[in-house]
């Protein structure tokens, strides 16, 4: 039979993880003020220390793929709303029981007659959200400009 504490296994202390932390940040410390500091000598940088082609050198690395990642973030997104942009939206348009195949107007005086036709007809003739009146322009101005 076993003893119930032969399975068990004695993590590191936490000590550990963290000399070996403050141990990584001093190394990259050293290193990103030394390495640059001879690169700017051997290049004739005036004025410009290791702190300065340091921290050029990692604004550099991080706006890059950050601008990629916004990008394709918004390619992505555009794609997506492409393909809602296209869908029917009343599923039952075009059918016998389609509910907003009706409209209502009404005439009063001398005014011009007001209609309900104008948005549900686009809807009952299977119009997707790029195809409506007021919606579909700025739908389709949004998704292409998403997509670049």
């Amino acid at each position: 039979m076993l003893k119930s504490g032969t399975a068990r296994h004695k993590a590191p202390a936490p000590r550990v993880f963290a000399r070996a932390g403050v141990l990584a940040a001093a190394v990259g410390a050293a290193l990103g003020s030394a390495v640059p500091t001879a690169a700017a000598a051997e290049q004739g940088g005036a004025g410009k220390t290791g702190g300065d082609f340091a921290m050029e050198g990692l604004v550099h690395g991080l706006t890059t793929p950050v601008r990629g990642t916004v990008r394709g973030t918004g390619v992505a997104l555009g794609s997506a709303l492409k393909a809602v942009n296209d869908l029917q939206l009343d599923p039952l348009a075009n059918t016998g029981t389609d509910p907003l195949d009706n409209s209502v107007g009404t005439k009063i005086a001398d005014f011009p007659p007001l209609s309900t036709a104008a948005v549900t007809g686009p809807l009952a003739r299977g119009a997707s959200l790029g195809d409506l009146p007021l919606v579909g322009p700025l739908a389709t101005k949004a998704t292409d400009t998403l997509r670049g």
